[in-house]
């Protein structure tokens, strides 16, 4: 014989069994562990998202270490790697002049030849003080070259982009008429903590009358 459940307990019964759930959900609830909330992280300083960004993103452009613009057609840098290739390229540059005395590396040779760059090494060994020697003759040489638009746009680089470099953008400062302490404190900029004594005593004692014409005549 089949029992016939009236409308009126088939509500009853589906309201206690909601209420049962409810109740052992809610108990359940009580024994479980609150959900841990972490901070936001803090965004990326601009050049690390870049480099972060261009991990995945083959049209991401990445400067090299230490990049910065020094005036209209001049830039300046650490070693360019790989990654840097692309954002490079659309620099349009004509010029590297290279600080390092080591031999350029191919794949870079190969970036340069490719797009029509042309390569200047004037190779100043990069050692730490007290047997630092800045040779007068090859800083001036490399001013030459800097200054000639005919080679701009350009890059001027050593490793790091601090020492050497500043070494150069400094004596093209004070050929610019800029006061000591504004020198000082660009090159300290680049330098941070690797600070040295003997590339600021070099470029205070540069002597830039024999290269005054070539405000003239390549700026």
């Amino acid at each position: 014989m089949k029992l016939e459940i009236m409308p009126k307990q088939r509500t009853l019964e589906a309201e206690q069994r909601e209420e049962a759930m409810e109740m052992s959900g809610l108990e359940l609830w009580k024994h479980e562990k609150p959900p841990k909330i972490f901070p936001m992280p803090a965004p990326l300083p601009p050049m690390l998202a870049a480099a972060a960004a261009g991990a995945c993103d083959d049209g991401t452009l990445v400067p090299p270490l230490n990049f910065a613009m020094v005036d209209d057609g001049i830039y300046r840098s650490g070693f360019p790697a790989a990654a840097n290739f692309r954002f490079l390229k659309s620099l349009n540059l004509r010029s590297i002049v290279y600080l390092c005395p080591e031999p350029y590396p191919e794949t870079n040779k190969e970036f340069l030849e490719k797009n029509g760059i042309k390569l200047h090494q004037f190779g100043i060994e990069g050692r730490k003080e007290p047997f630092v020697e800045i040779p007068d003759e090859k800083i001036r040489e490399a001013l030459k070259v800097v200054l000639d638009v005919r080679n701009q746009p350009l890059l001027i680089h050593c490793k790091r982009g601090k020492h050497r470099t500043g070494c150069v953008v400094g004596c093209m400062r004070k050929l610019h008429k800029w006061c000591l302490s504004s020198v000082f404190e660009e090159y300290q900029r680049f330098a941070a903590a690797k600070v040295r004594s003997t590339d600021l005593r070099f470029m205070e004692l540069f002597d830039v009358s024999s290269l005054k014409h070539l405000t003239n005549s390549h700026c």
